[in-house]
């Protein structure tokens, strides 16, 4: 072992901070929570304090293995963390003092005992944190080879694929099997004839490892091991660590030694579970460059959008003479985003409803209507509801959810599952912007399918999507900007936005956040009926919104933000970059990156959320738990 310290600054919103839980190019930090333990004291109990400490990571499943004397136990269970401790209980395997855990947000394989981690094999257990995006082809040869699969998921792939290359060096094949895998990963992996030594390996999401006396561990985020150790290893893309009692080796992706620096963390547990951040909000906005490309590359071959990993065959998306898109709250404002988007490329009628007004006006659903149904849990009550009704109407139901093994996904005809990782604050940010990509895919699928566009125009349309991930990115740096512009607003009792088009279902968006984490009143409005009422409320000083993002509409927007202006409003500009807009209309403008204007919700819808998170900090909100507000909705 070689490594030099590396002291860590105190303060939290540090460069280092942000390098260690962004890594802004590569992790994609969400999903599931591991941990691996060796050393002299009980392992399982070490695992189940570090497994807590990961839960807000996943809270689907959750599972152990342990090196007993009996060789490699396995238990696991669906459901939190506390089931698998009265699992454990009525178990009570034999005293070890090496293992490895997994808390489980479900990404492939519904919630269940099952698909819970580890995966094992005779020759070794596997805990993952990732998506392998192969796993399909992968799953084909293996079973060629005669492997048989009991789960649905991807890791089982993966722990099947090292066990079929293992031939007692476990370098060798974790390096053999990083050439074999696409995707994302993190494995913690115990061989059975490797006692007291875990091995670890990671791939675009985090891993550290850390030492203590005598005892060494690998854990997907520092809280993990804050209880044991402040010293901790930063694994780099594509490096090998083989853990042992108070000893950490790092090799290359070649099997090559390597020496890495030790680091010191100086912050608190929570602290680190938020990232640095003061709040989960905040962590999650950042979280959703890495989340758009976890939701969006897994599906696209050759170029274009593809849904066969979700179980939808390419002839679903002909023949539907009508769409209906059903949602609550943020996910029926992507749902309006949506409904534009599928309108003006595949010319398919659409309706955009919220739930809970959809039953009760008694739809005309045919055996030819699409019932797209938007939900970030996939348990919201009047969703839930509408989808049943769409099913007895005898119209085929997609939906659209972040939770895979929900109600909604259950029921649904078919299902693409949002790839957000859990969303701890209530006010949901990361989870509206990978909808929001999943309406872009579904529109490009469906234009495609109708003839309205040629396979090469609809590459072009894919290839500008991962440009506006990228543009999110660079909404991100308007930060410091906003928050210093938004202290006018600390006092405020009311406020206005304005868009059009696709604006004006940003603009809806936007005003949602901000009443319900900042608890100011505000609305937003079509730009062009304002003057049809609402401008009555235009008085000096009045603070405006006006989104402005889109070019075709952009002398109708001016016009319309002219008229607030001219009653003494104070407007906040958010528009493209380039725009040629006399300053005489706005008193602050915030520039987007220039995109089509196809694309222009994403970076700007950033933005938007930014303003509502500084300006609820400003005001002394709970950011995170806003009053009278739930996460998931579960009552009509």
């Amino acid at each position: 072992m070689f490594f030099k310290y590396l002291s860590v600054p105190a303060r939290p919103d540090e460069d280092f901070f942000t390098y260690i839980f962004c890594r802004a190019e590569k992790d994609r930090f969400i999903m599931c929570g591991i941990v691996g333990y060796t050393g002299s004291r009980q392992a399982a109990s070490v695992l189940f304090d570090a497994l807590s400490s990961l839960e807000y990571r996943g809270y689907d499943s959750a599972g152990i293995s342990l090196f007993t004397d009996a060789g490699i136990a396995t238990i696991k269970s669906q459901g939190r963390l506390q089931n698998l401790v009265e699992k454990m209980q009525q178990a009570q395997p034999a005293a070890a003092s090496c293992g490895i855990g997994h808390t489980r947000w479900a990404t492939h394989g519904e919630p269940s005992d099952l698909n819970a981690h580890p995966h094992a094999t005779e020759k070794l257990s596997l805990v993952h944190n990732g998506i392998i995006e192969n796993y399909q082809q992968l799953r084909q040869k293996l079973t060629m080879q005669g492997y048989t699969f009991l789960s649905r998921t991807d890791t089982e792939v993966a722990a099947k694929l090292l066990d079929s290359l293992y031939e007692g060096d476990p370098i060798a094949a974790i390096c053999k099997a990083q050439t074999l895998l696409e995707g994302s990963f993190a494995f913690a992996i115990l061989f059975a004839d490797q006692p007291q030594t875990v091995y670890a390996v990671r791939r675009g999401s985090p891993l550290i490892a850390a030492m203590g006396k005598q005892e060494s561990f690998v854990a997907s985020d520092v809280p993990a091991i804050l209880p044991y150790t402040r010293d901790y290893i930063l694994l780099e893309e594509g490096q090998v660590a083989a853990v042992s009692p108070g000893n950490v080796e790092i090799y290359n992706a070649e099997g090559e030694p390597v020496a890495f620096e030790l680091h010191t963390a100086t912050w608190s547990v929570e602290q680190a579970q938020k990232g640095g951040y003061d709040y989960f909000m905040r962590k999650e906005i950042c979280e959703q460059p890495e989340a758009l490309l976890h939701t969006i590359h897994p599906r696209i071959a050759d170029g274009l959008p593809s849904f066969e990993q979700d179980g939808i065959p390419d002839a679903f998306w002909k023949g539907f003479n009508r769409i209906s898109i059903v949602a609550c709250g943020t996910a029926m404002h992507a749902g309006m985003v949506g409904r534009i988007l599928i309108e003006r490329l595949a010319r398919i009628p659409v309706e955009c409803d919220i739930a809970s007004e959809f039953r009760y006006r008694n739809p005309i659903l045919t055996k030819d209507t699409l019932v797209l149904l938007i939900s970030q849990s996939g348990e919201t009550a009047d969703t839930l509801a509408a989808l049943r009704l769409a099913r007895q109407c005898g119209a085929t139901t997609l939906a659209v959810v972040n939770v895979t093994g929900s109600s909604i996904a259950r029921e649904a005809d078919y299902v693409i599952h949002t790839y957000a990782g859990p969303e701890i604050a209530v006010a949901s940010t990361k989870a509206y912007s990978v909808q929001l990509s999943v309406m872009y895919m579904v529109a490009f699928k469906l234009a495609v399918a109708s003839g309205q566009l040629t396979a090469d125009q609809c590459r072009t349309l894919t290839a500008s999507l991962l440009q506006a991930v990228d543009a999110t990115k660079q909404a991100l740096a308007l930060d410091a900007e906003i928050e210093g512009y938004v202290k006018r607003y600390k006092t405020l009792k009311d406020l206005f936005f304005l868009g059009r088009g696709l604006d004006y279902a940003l603009s809806m968006e936007g005003s949602l956040k901000l009443k319900e984490i900042s608890y100011i009143h505000c609305e937003a409005y079509a730009a062009g009926e304002l003057k049809h009422g609402t401008i009555s409320l235009i008085t000096e000083n009045v603070p405006v919104v006006a989104v402005a993002t889109q070019q075709a509409l952009l002398a109708k927007t001016v016009s319309n933000i002219k008229e607030v202006r001219s009653r003494g409003a104070d407007v906040l500009l958010i528009c493209k970059e380039g725009f040629d807009i006399d300053p005489e209309v706005y008193g602050k403008r915030l520039e987007l990156p220039a995109l089509d204007d196809l694309f222009m919700p994403l970076p700007g819808v950033v933005v938007l959320q930014l303003i509502a998170y500084h300006t609820a900090v400003l005001r002394g909100c709970d950011v995170d738990k806003p009053r009278n507000l739930a996460k998931s909705v579960t009552v009509e």
